[in-house]
């Protein structure tokens, strides 16, 4: 059975092996230099003495100079983004619908191979493909780029220089293995229900970009993992110089930009409020500010003596999500794979 398996997979596999062979061998040549550019930037001295902001910026602008570099960045990230989405489409989708459309899956049942096995064994041969390469993609991508998130800073709030934004934290460390467990999971129990590979890929496309969607900004927020908070106060020079906006009445602060009283590159941000004294967070009366001058306004909003509440999760909480993340994954495809095998087991297949 497991020879049977990689005969029906070696074509995926060894297209796949050639392709990250080419990505790492671009990658090994190319990260040396970059890697260079960091350890001239000097930045791994001026760690201990505190504000590295300007030097980053320097090393970013030398990085950007170079067009291969920003292009190789987004490059990976993109490739790392896709491929557990490929890998559920073409490796797990046509797994078992592909047998079940042409009906080969009665003539391996008459071998003494069990409904349990046949799944078990193209389950796990398969998904642990799956597994290796995108763990592979995703170590040669993360090497390469770690200069560029060893700045610690996001000049000008860049989202794609902090690796807790949505598409930077799916595209780096560990999580894209538990992404391309559950991606091929999903793909083969799509294959089972549906039938059809057609039909199986679209499923399969569906749900995982849906789930990719919520994830970030529903579930992940609520990790368990205790958040910090950071405290300033709102000064009226502040609110005379700054960019104050509101919404329905709340205050929205600048963050992690010039003259932001709070400033926390690579955090992610749960909340960002003013609150009062009293711990509230401060509303707007509709009927303020409608008379007078801006200045006016803005020392009505200065005598109430607010501070500005930051919620945020640190960039040194960053593995912590990666794993837990991962785990999640991991959990939901063991959970697919086990009701896949009871179904195959307990239902009757047709064409």
């Amino acid at each position: 059975m497991i020879w049977l398996t990689w005969r029906q997979f070696r074509a995926q596999a060894l297209s796949t092996a050639a392709c990250l062979a080419v990505l790492a061998a671009v990658l090994a040549i190319t990260g040396p230099h970059l890697a260079h550019l960091y350890a001239t930037s000097g930045l791994t001295s001026c760690r201990a003495h505190g504000d590295c902001s300007t030097l980053s910026s320097e090393f970013l602008d030398r990085v950007k100079a170079e067009p291969v570099y920003p292009a190789l960045y987004f490059t990976g990230i993109g490739v790392l983004l896709a491929a557990p989405g490929l890998i559920g489409i073409f490796w797990g989708a046509p797994l078992v619908a592909r047998e079940i459309e042409a009906g080969t899956f009665r003539l391996v049942w008459t071998q003494s191979v069990s409904r349990t096995r046949w799944l078990a064994v193209k389950l796990a041969l398969t998904g642990l493909a799956a597994m290796a390469a995108t763990a592979l993609l995703s170590l040669v991508i993360t090497w390469w780029s770690s200069p560029v998130f060893r700045t610690g800073v996001s000049p000008g709030n860049l989202s794609y220089l902090n690796r807790f934004s949505p598409l930077v934290f799916a595209a780096s460390g560990i999580t894209p293995v538990g992404y391309a467990a559950f991606a091929f999971v999903l793909g083969v129990i799509a294959g089972v229900f549906a039938r059809r590979i057609a039909p199986a890929m679209a499923v399969t496309l569906g749900i995982f970009t849906l789930v990719q969607i919520i994830v970030p900004s529903v579930v992940r927020p609520h990790y368990p993992i205790t958040p910090a908070r950071a405290t300033a106060t709102i000064t009226a020079g502040f609110l005379d110089t700054s960019f104050i906006g509101f919404n329905n009445g709340q205050m929205i602060l600048p963050l992690n930009i010039p003259g932001a009283l709070v400033n926390l590159p690579g955090a992610l941000i749960l909340s960002n409020q003013a609150i009062t004294p009293a711990g509230h967070v401060f509303v707007l009366p509709s009927t303020d500010c409608q008379a007078g001058t801006v200045q006016q306004c803005m020392a009505l909003i200065a005598s109430n003596h607010l501070r500005q509440l930051v919620i945020y999760q640190p960039a040194s909480h960053y593995w912590p999500f990666q794993w837990c993340e991962a785990a999640i994954f991991l959990a939901l495809a063991l959970a697919l794979a086990g009701f896949g095998i009871w179904w195959i087991r307990h239902r009757r297949l047709t064409t």
